[in-house]
């Protein structure tokens, strides 16, 4: 344990939703955590969808109740081929009922859930939290020093970067990155509606990107937009009732009438994954680690489970959170999930934007024997909510039925 006054065990540099939960967990481990993030200065009008297994973190970790009233259960998942070209992909819905579960998860707007974990920090008394900009880190053999604006440096045995995708953090501990940039921008805003949702999600797959509608609270839905930068910018430039007429149009109305109800936001997307996810006393959480576009609802869920598997890894820790031994498990640990939830969206987003026919082709196949096969769409869906929960459950089916 540290022993001087801006001492710690573990330095999270990052106060966003992966910052705060990663300090969350190592308090609940028994560690004192200090949080270094700026104070916010943009406001987040996303949504984020967090799927059962993100859900339970939260409720074991006291967050959970505070998100009650701004929270929508996701029940039903589609995918809609809107992309007008010769080859189509049929729709495809997914029920949660179907893997007897209530819902795959819930939508909920990202202040409410930055709120939520910010009140939970605060009552915390093992993290302290340090509003100002982390300006250089030094890594030494034994801690990791941490210079604050305006403020002395703070000494922790472990730096937990979760200060987004171009993390000073990451590049102190000479992590490389592999980057990529896609020809599209998000168009992020929410709308209220006329129909009920039925709990239930739209994802209508354009040569764009998708057009993503998620339930939220009452007659109200997020819209994530894919589309070209140029398309983006045009519509970012609507009057709200313009707007309003261009999403309605695009969902064929099966909403009734829309209204843009928020603020219109524009998030232009690229892909990074880090060819290590822990190094020197310092490990990766979030899109410090990996980021990829607003896909499948894999972002924080995927930085979630960052978190929980660093929690996993703490207890074998001792009194050195930095250990190489803490570092080389966590790295281990995290790499196939990281890398094959990144591939598969990417995988997917190129599908959609590939003029090439076998790329069309094949993706209508999968499509189509998801919609044909319960088995194979019942492992889609809970590989969807947790890596290696599909198969896990095949393995049992496939014991019951030789048993009999």
């Amino acid at each position: 344990m540290q022993q001087n006054a801006n001492g710690t065990d573990i330095a999270v540099i990052g106060g966003g939703p992966a910052g705060m939960a990663a300090a969350l967990e190592a308090a609940a481990r028994g560690f004192d955590v200090t949080i270094v993030s700026p104070p916010d200065r943009r406001p987040d009008q996303r949504t984020t969808a967090l799927m059962m297994p993100a859900i339970a973190w939260l409720e074991a970790h006291g967050v959970w109740q505070a998100l009650q009233g701004s929270v929508a259960p996701l029940r039903t998942m589609r995918i809609l081929d809107a992309t007008g070209r010769l080859v189509r992909s049929p729709p495809a819905t997914f029920r949660a009922s179907e893997i007897d579960e209530t819902a795959f998860g819930y939508n909920m707007p990202n202040t409410a859930l930055n709120a939520a974990l910010a009140q939970a920090v605060d009552a915390e008394p093992r993290i302290r939290r340090v509003i100002a900009k982390s300006e250089w880190v030094r890594i030494g053999d034994r801690s990791v020093t941490i210079g604050i604006e305006d403020a002395g440096p703070v000494e922790a045995q472990l730096a937990v970067a979760a200060d987004g995708r171009k993390s000073s953090t990451r590049i102190a501990a000479r992590i490389d990155t592999v980057e990529w940039s896609y020809p599209q921008t998000a168009l992020v805003t929410c709308f209220s509606h006329q129909r009920p949702h039925g709990d239930a999600s739209n994802e209508f797959h354009t040569v764009t990107g998708p057009f993503t509608t998620v339930p939220l609270p009452g007659n109200r839905c997020s819209l994530v937009w894919v589309e070209t930068p140029h398309r983006a910018r045009e519509l970012a430039a609507l009057d709200p009732a313009a707007l309003s007429r261009i999403i309605e149009e695009r969902m064929q109305s099966m909403l009734g009438k829309v209204e843009v109800d928020a603020p219109v936001q524009l998030w232009p997307l690229s892909g990074m994954v880090a060819r290590r996810f822990a190094e020197d006393r310092v490990l990766l959480v979030g899109e410090a680690a990996h980021a990829f576009p607003p896909i499948g609802a894999q972002g924080l869920n995927l930085g979630l489970r960052d978190v929980a598997d660093f929690g996993a890894c703490l207890p074998a820790a001792g009194g050195d959170p930095g250990a190489p031994a803490i570092l080389a498990a966590y790295d281990r640990t995290r790499r196939s999930d990281v890398l094959m939830r990144t591939g598969a969206v990417h995988a997917l987003n190129h599908s959609l934007l590939s003029p090439w026919l076998p790329a069309q082709i094949a993706r209508g196949v999968g499509l189509s024997m998801l919609s044909a096969f319960p088995p194979l769409r019942g492992l889609f869906m809970r590989e969807g909510m947790a890596p290696g929960s599909g198969l896990s459950a095949a393995g049992r089916t496939l014991r019951e039925r030789v048993g009999r």
